[in-house]
């Protein structure tokens, strides 16, 4: 026996609230799946945005360009307005983004000048030799009278003076601390110096082997071999200053490198 069903009536009963709650839910998952898809921003310090960074987060190659080349002049962003002023961001990206600065904390969290404060270590006039604080002495309380240095950056400090056997070098070698701005370095040398300097080997600049060259910090065997390759075109370097000459040397850290180094 054949059964037959009828298909011929085409009004198939639709129920109009469930349809909608079942659009408002795709709706829903859709914005989800965006959200989803877009890049995660987490907080950073815009002074130290890369070509990169800069690229995904929106910005132009000429907004870029001009943060780069303010930072090489050894001025810093303090500042979402600031960025602004030095970019030349749109203030509807600038909304965006700004959320996301993490500036240091002496920056957003300055130390009110007190009393003591004023008495002590902010007045401009230099000190002499013995009137300084020794760096590789010097408590975390004894750094924090600087102003603009907070609990942070004094443990920095005390941090890259244990990591190296000895202490400090040198009071360049504060460049070389994360976080610590050129101005703040200064006010610091005002009040301290290395007066019990770690021992080191010192090398020849002229006579100096490959192997020798490459223990130094930020030397590695492609620098020492250009180092050497223009020492005997020169017929030995005539200053320490001549080895910004050389090919791919790291001119920024020429001060630290030159620590190891004599003529």
């Amino acid at each position: 026996m054949c059964a037959f069903v009828d298909f011929s009536n085409d009004n198939v009963p639709v129920n109009n609230k469930q349809l909608e709650t079942f659009r408002k839910e795709l709706d829903s998952l859709h914005v989800v799946e965006i959200e989803n898809t877009k890049p995660k921003i987490y907080p950073f310090n815009p002074n130290y945005i890369t070509d990169y960074k800069g690229y995904t987060l929106g910005m132009t190659n000429e907004e870029i360009d001009r943060l780069h080349q303010f930072r090489e002049t050894n001025r810093w962003v303090n500042s979402a307005k600031e960025f602004q002023n030095v970019t030349k961001v749109s203030d509807s990206f600038l909304a965006t983004i700004s959320p996301y600065f993490k500036f240091p904390d002496w920056v957003t969290n300055p130390k009110p000048k007190s009393n003591a404060y004023s008495n002590s270590f902010s007045n401009n006039t230099p000190k002499t030799y013995t009137q300084k604080i020794d760096l590789n002495k010097a408590t975390a309380s004894q750094l924090q009278k600087v102003y603009g240095v907070g609990e942070k950056l004094s443990e920095r400090i005390i941090q890259y003076r244990k990591k190296h056997k000895g202490g400090f070098l040198a009071d360049v070698e504060l460049m070389e601390v994360w976080g610590l701005t050129p101005e703040v370095i200064e006010r610091i040398k005002n009040d301290f110096t290395v007066k019990t300097p770690r021992e080191i080997t010192k090398h020849n600049i002229n006579s100096a082997t490959r192997d020798e060259l490459v223990t130094i910090q930020y030397i590695d065997y492609e620098v020492a071999n250009n180092i050497i390759e223009e020492r005997t075109l020169r017929d030995g370097f005539k200053s320490l200053e001549e080895l910004t000459k050389v090919e791919d040397f790291p001119i920024k850290k020429i001060e630290i490198i030159k620590l190891y180094l004599h003529l």
